[in-house]
């Protein structure tokens, strides 16, 4: 039944849920934007993100083994544009230091997540990746840059 849903219909029901915006990268450095991202286990400390089997940043992330999640700043809508690119250098003019792994972390980002791949799950046209915590931490208190119905915007509470 699932193939009878139409694209545009389903793109415009999940886009009523609004989601938080975090870039993952990995050395290269490589990296890309992601709105599927989520917290696993507690123990052991795992975290997942989805990502298209298309995306051309994947493969090179995959291959590290590692990815560091930077939990993005209602102010850096700029550079969730960047990163959600192909093609283009999206570290170009942009500040970030290594995490543990040699993985990005951007700066001014309102947290870091950094991690091991531990498994990937294959669903439909994306790839479930399951990250193993090896280090995160709180950078500074900040509203997070929220995604919704195809716009950004920020979270007031």
């Amino acid at each position: 039944m699932s193939d009878a849903i139409d694209q545009a219909v389903y793109r415009q029901v999940l886009g009523h849920f609004p989601t938080g915006v975090v870039i993952v990268a990995s050395p290269g450095p490589v990296g890309t934007a992601i709105g599927s991202f989520f917290s696993i286990s507690i123990e052991p400390s795992l975290v997942g993100f989805c990502i298209g089997k298309t995306s051309s940043t994947w493969p090179a992330i995959r291959e590290t083994g590692v990815f560091c999640v930077s939990v993005l700043a209602e102010d850096q809508e700029a550079v969730c544009r960047a990163f959600a690119k192909s093609g283009a250098d999206k570290f170009a003019g942009l500040g970030y230091t290594s995490a543990s792994s040699g993985s990005p972390k951007i700066n001014d980002a309102i947290a870091f997540i950094d991690c091991d791949i531990d498994a990937v799950h294959e669903a439909g046209d994306h790839d479930i990746c399951v990250g193993r915590i090896r280090e995160l931490k709180v950078e500074r208190e900040e509203g997070p840059l929220l995604f919704y119905r195809g716009g950004y915007g920020k979270f007031d509470v």
